[in-house]
């Protein structure tokens, strides 16, 4: 497994939506470690993007995602979820892509715990809001650093390649007529058991 560099985060939201398909993305707490292969993200793009939450520049919300790449934004929605993040380009330009859904490769066991009640295990992480909830990440992980030295991480493995020749392009999720909802910047591995849903 090969943890991601910053390199990899400095580039445009688009190209890291692209190439985070299949990635590993870990976080080691304090008593235990969970993981999910990603298999579904969007990307969004600050002042070009009207669905992003940096279109109108930055905001006490959105500082994070301003700052420099390879660090989590994480945001509250809906007054009840959590949604994270990973902010890419440079310091001082808004880009992020959104982690929207991931199947469970490392601590099943501590995600069953965290969402009590779900009984298919293909629900745990299935939604941008589950995978917060499977990962356990909330506020406190506002801009976290996902590179070295840091409890979470992305990362590559043996099986990231297979992965990533399978995704495609479709338009984001849940977002108003007007306000991006026509961009083609979800990355999604189509089919796949473990992606959200679309309502």
């Amino acid at each position: 497994m090969r943890r991601l560099p910053r390199t990899f985060y400095a580039r445009d939201a688009i190209s890291v939506a692209r190439d985070l398909i299949g990635c590993l993305f870990v976080h080691a707490g304090p008593e235990d470690v969970t993981a999910v292969r990603l298999v579904e993200v969007e990307a969004y793009r600050g002042d070009q993007d009207p669905g992003s939450h940096g279109f109108r520049g930055p905001s006490p919300r959105t500082r994070t995602m301003f700052g420099p790449p390879g660090h989590l934004y994480v945001y509250f929605t809906y007054g009840m979820h959590w949604c994270a993040n990973v902010v890419c380009d440079r310091e001082g330009v808004c880009e992020a892509v959104l982690l929207r859904a991931g199947e469970p490769v490392e601590g099943l066991d501590m995600m069953r715990a965290r969402r009590p009640g779900i009984a298919d295990d293909r629900l745990l992480a299935a939604g941008p809001a589950r995978l917060t909830l499977a990962m356990g990440i909330s506020k406190p992980h506002d801009g976290a650093s996902l590179l070295r030295g840091g409890s979470m991480w992305c990362a590559e493995d043996e099986a990231t390649e297979s992965h990533r020749d399978r995704a495609v392009w479709t338009p984001r999720i849940g977002l108003a007529a007007g306000r991006g909802d026509d961009l083609e910047w979800r990355r999604v591995i189509p089919g796949h058991p473990y992606a959200s849903r679309r309502r």
